[in-house]
């Protein structure tokens, strides 16, 4: 957020001096920026609370409800950016000094590291707020480097190709949209209980039988409650067994699926005779 900040002011001040609306429009997309991880933020705050009595599968969908918010927050100031890029066509205007590219270039490199590492440790920890931020920072480089290009276009021929920084910062508005739309589309999915993939269920199915007892798994869901997944699970077993018996075999299996898959956040197990 202290980058993202800073990159901002530099780049709107140096937009308003160096008359760049490419410029002034990159800057303001990292001011946005702030907010975005502001809310992020907060939504990792929240999902670390734990489970109470009103929330018995805990806090994590403030993650995923902050990841929404902020692709909403992207696609709506997109919008802003553009607009106000492409109002500005055709109005007399000076030449955008030589000293804006500077800013792009060092923002370039900023928001380049950020992403790496934003995208790195979301992916670790599964969470889709702090993988948002990434492509947020992600299509940071490639706004500044579409504002790099109109400032450089505008510098090299101001009579041929002024109007090409107006461009760029239309095309860095078009491409916030593009993202914000992306991580609101990812977020709802998981908001709708979308399954995950059919390699972590396979991983589960295979968790599940080394159990002793365990003749099949007949049906297996999950649905993703902020950073980790809640699983249900129909376990076959001995239809001539006790109660106690297919208690202990689903108890063990609860556990050895929250040992040794870390996405797991619990397991809820119904027992089912085996054909």
């Amino acid at each position: 957020m202290l980058v993202s900040a800073l990159l901002a002011l530099i780049k709107i001040a140096a937009g308003i001096e160096g008359h760049s609306t490419s410029v002034l429009s990159d800057g303001l997309e990292s001011a946005g920026d702030v907010f975005s991880s502001g809310l992020v933020l907060l939504g990792l705050s929240l999902a670390a609370k734990p489970a109470d009595e009103d929330h018995p599968y805990g806090h994590g969908r403030a993650e995923t409800l902050s990841g929404l918010l902020i692709g909403l927050v992207l696609s709506a100031g997109g919008a802003v950016i553009s607009f106000a890029a492409i109002e500005r066509l055709g109005h007399l205007r000076m030449t955008p000094s030589s000293f804006v590219v500077w800013p792009l270039v060092v923002s370039l490199a900023a928001k380049g590291a950020m992403s790496i590492f934003k995208f790195r440790y979301g992916l670790r920890i599964s969470s889709s707020a702090l993988t948002a931020d990434a492509w947020n920072d992600a299509m940071d480089c490639l706004s500044a480097s579409v504002a790099l290009a109109g400032v450089g276009m505008a510098l090299w021929n101001p009579a041929r190709f002024l109007d090409a920084d107006q461009y760029g910062g239309f095309v860095v508005g078009l491409i916030v949209v593009s993202i914000g739309i992306r991580v609101a589309w990812d977020t709802a999915l998981q908001l709708m209980d979308t399954m995950p993939g059919e390699d972590l269920m396979s991983q589960v199915r295979a968790v599940a039988s080394t159990v002793a007892g365990v003749r099949g798994v007949e049906k297996c869901f999950a649905r993703k409650t902020g950073l980790r997944y809640h699983v249900d699970l129909h376990l076959e077993v001995d239809p001539e067994m006790t109660v106690r018996q297919s208690h202990d075999i689903a108890h063990w299996v609860r556990l050895r699926i929250r040992e040794r898959l870390n996405w797991v956040a619990d397991v809820l197990v119904h027992v089912e005779p085996a054909p």
